[in-house]
């Protein structure tokens, strides 16, 4: 019978620490108190600002997948994808950020329907995903082969899925607006 080999340091140091990043980012955005709402006309304005935000980091998100599917076939891959698979994350990045400090600071983590509290678990995930993603490609070895596949696709699954409980959902209940 094959005994399971424990998770090296490698793996499981950057697991912990994702985990204490999405423990965080919920301890802070249930206990913070939220600063409210502005009236209804500006808040749609920065509302639809954050879904179209946030729609370009699903469609990055999507390139990532992509890029990282060439990266990773069995041929070698051209020289400048690895190039657009660090750029378009942090690109990916960079636009998730101002979303992110607006919803966790301005409402914090709730639970009023499902789909809140869904999208409200999802957002601490990414980070901490996306956290332990960053640091298994800073240790030596670059993550232990399956781990950074792994990790990569958690980033996808709760970008898809925050991106599922907050911009379809404004699109499908305010409508497609600039």
């Amino acid at each position: 019978m094959p005994t399971a080999t424990p998770l090296r340091p490698r793996v499981w140091l950057p697991l912990v620490a994702g985990v204490g990043v999405a423990v965080v980012l919920g301890v802070y955005g249930r206990l913070h108190e939220p600063v409210g709402t502005t009236d209804v006309g500006g808040f749609l304005r920065l509302q639809t600002a954050k879904v179209w935000l946030a729609t370009g980091v699903g469609i990055l998100a999507f390139v990532q997948v992509v890029s990282a599917a060439v990266i990773y076939r069995p041929r070698p891959a051209p020289g400048w994808v690895a190039g657009l698979h660090r750029w378009n994350g942090r690109l990916a990045l960079l636009l998730s950020v101002p979303v992110a400090v607006h919803c966790l600071y301005r409402f914090g983590l709730r639970f009023d329907t499902p789909r809140v509290l869904a999208h409200s678990l999802l957002g601490c995930l990414l980070y901490g995903a996306f956290a332990t993603k960053m640091l298994l490609l800073s240790r030596p070895g670059r993550g232990s082969g399956w781990a950074l596949p792994v990790a990569g696709g958690v980033v996808l699954t709760a970008v898809a899925g925050l991106w599922l409980t907050s911009a379809l959902w404004f699109f499908a209940t305010i409508g497609v607006s600039w």
